[in-house]
């Protein structure tokens, strides 16, 4: 921002310098050679930096991160080892004519591990490694981005022959936005002419090199990246890194407790379960977040109830020092227990634990249990989902005649899972193009999915009012119960 303004303000001097009738000649020799020393500096600037890069493979000089130090990604890691052996059996490659692969992309979600993939490729493959991200090679000044590549790739080369290594590995963070598609930024064609160094450098990676590199490239959003990237011959192999299931969230728990004190009672396996959706970076956190828990109340181990809390932090926040009022409190309670009740009722055993604490934006919470994790929804699932979230706002209108702002953000879920119905050819319009079926006909459909359920929760609601009031008179006065607890009260009231 104080680049454009310094330019503004010193272009608003020349022109007032013109008006006077001063001769511009000195000033513009004074700015290019300003210009020129500013350029000068910066490209040390660059070199200096990537003296200081951070590289494997000699003791003492960076952690060692090897594959066994990550969890949950095991289909990930053996297909990433798999083409990592290219460059650790290089006679057996050239006996039988394989050409060296120059790239490898890891996508994925965000936190699920593809940095640690890259810094255990390069201690798998004895490499020297060097990091980068995409957003550190784009400048406003043309020429700069092309010019760090070229420097990163140098650099590689000269590190590798230094420390006697056959092999370096640059890794790019963020590569879309170094490899986003060319054209799309018309009035700067800095991002094309780095994108452009960077497809020369992957092509002149030749076998007959002293040195061999491959470049390791990860992504959020593969579908932004420029097709010359993906083509083979520059990223030849592309990785899928995924969040973890139950198994993989379990190993990935278990390395982030090995040095912590757990104690003796602590399920993991549970806490796996109740974890669905977390990607490894999450899991650490939520570690992290029971080990200050248990340092809070001066415990000297962590425990399962410190555990549990950290889940609701991490997918929600820290406690909010408000405290809604009694009235208020009694509400968000039975909106919580509606949302309960009709998750039981439809799909039992999914209840993992209500609260009625406020954390972030969330006045109440319950969150499902994990045992059953799906991938694949069919039309009865989502219509089950849908009860389920319009559950919260049937309850308070069963108890108190009327609904509440509390329910807009399980409405706009309600919505998008309907929209996902008629979307995937679930409904009764069958499969349909959105842009040339008319309007009023999905609407149509739409609202008699919407109705049809918000039915079958208030019958659902009349039946087991009784079960809705203790339940939510339980929650109200412990604030927190477990789905173990939940599933006793409805035994007992049945």
């Amino acid at each position: 921002m104080w680049k454009e303004v310094t330019i503004g303000v010193l272009a608003g001097i020349f022109v007032y310098l013109l008006a006077l009738g001063m001769d511009p000649a000195p000033f513009l020799l004074l700015g290019g050679i300003f210009l020129v020393f500013r350029f000068y500096i910066q490209g040390r600037g660059v070199e200096k930096n990537l003296e200081t890069l951070e590289y494997t493979g000699e003791q003492g000089l960076a952690s060692q991160v090897t594959f066994a130090d990550i969890g949950g990604q095991e289909m990930a890691k053996r297909e990433l080892m798999e083409a990592l052996n290219f460059l650790k059996e290089e006679k057996k490659i050239k006996d039988l004519g394989i050409r060296p692969l120059k790239g490898i992309l890891l996508s994925g979600p965000p936190g699920t591990g593809k940095t640690l993939m890259a810094k255990a490729a390069a201690s798998y493959t004895d490499s020297i490694f060097l990091a980068s991200s995409g957003s550190e090679f784009i400048e406003m000044y043309a020429g700069v981005g092309a010019q760090r590549v070229r420097q990163l790739f140098s650099r590689a080369r000269k590190l590798a022959k230094k420390h006697g290594k056959k092999n370096a590995i640059i890794f790019l963070d963020e590569l879309e936005v170094l490899g986003g598609k060319r054209g799309k930024h018309t009035s700067h064609l800095e991002y094309d002419q780095t994108l452009n160094q960077l497809l020369v450098e992957m092509d002149g990676i030749k076998p007959a090199e002293d040195s061999k590199i491959l470049v390791i490239g990860a992504t959020n959003r593969a579908d932004l990246l420029d097709e010359a990237l993906l083509r083979p011959g520059r990223f030849d192999r592309q990785v899928r890194v995924d969040l973890p299931e139950k198994e993989g969230r379990l190993k990935i728990l278990e390395i982030h407790t090995k040095n912590k004190p757990i104690a003796s009672e602590v399920n993991l396996e549970k806490i796996a379960e109740d974890t669905f959706g977390f990607s490894g970076a999450h899991l650490e956190s939520l570690v992290n977040e029971a080990a200050i828990l248990s340092f809070r109340i001066g415990k000297k181990e962590i425990g399962e109830d410190e555990l549990e809390e950290a889940i609701d932090k991490v997918i929600l926040g820290e406690k909010l020092e408000r405290r809604p009022h009694r009235e208020e409190l009694q509400r968000v309670a039975v909106h919580e227990a509606g949302h309960a009740l009709i998750s039981e009722t439809v799909r039992p055993n999914s209840v993992g634990h209500l609260t009625v604490t406020s954390r972030g934006k969330a006045l109440g919470f319950m969150r499902p249990s994990g045992r059953n994790e799906r991938y694949l929804y069919t039309k009865e699932y989502l219509e089950d989902q849908i009860a389920i979230f319009l559950g919260g706002a049937m309850a308070e209108e069963a108890i108190y005649g009327g609904r509440s702002t509390g329910a807009s953000n399980d409405f706009e879920q309600a919505v998008e899972l309907t929209r996902q119905i008629i979307k995937s050819g679930l409904s009764t319009l069958g499969i349909i193009d959105e842009e040339y079926t008319p309007k009023d006909k999905i609407n149509e459909v739409f609202t008699q999915i919407l109705a049809h359920q918000e039915e079958r929760v208030k019958r659902i609601m009349k039946d087991k009012i009784e079960i809705l009031k203790r339940v939510a008179d339980l929650l109200f006065s412990k604030e927190k119960i477990s789905g173990e607890e939940f599933r006793t009260v409805l035994m007992e009231t049945a």
